[in-house]
């Protein structure tokens, strides 16, 4: 499994948002097709929301890559 470290530099960020800064989808549209097909997971948990607000200490799976996101909690 990949792994990548994503430095948050804000309180959150949205989640199609994380997906295409660590340049895991080429744009905000295939973002929300891949949201809302089911296959992130936050924290464990598969995750509809396309704007669900990602904050330091959580983890965010797509397929076999983790992001851990880190930054002020």
């Amino acid at each position: 499994m990949q792994t990548i470290e994503f430095e948050l530099d804000r309180e959150y960020v949205e989640l199609k948002q994380l997906l295409k800064l660590t340049d895991l989808v080429s744009s905000g549209g295939e973002a929300k097709v891949i949201i809302g097909e089911g296959q992130v997971q936050v924290d464990g948990a598969v995750e509809l929301r396309k704007a669900c607000k990602i904050r330091a200490g959580q983890q965010v799976q797509l397929g076999d890559v983790l992001i851990r996101v880190t930054g002020e909690a």
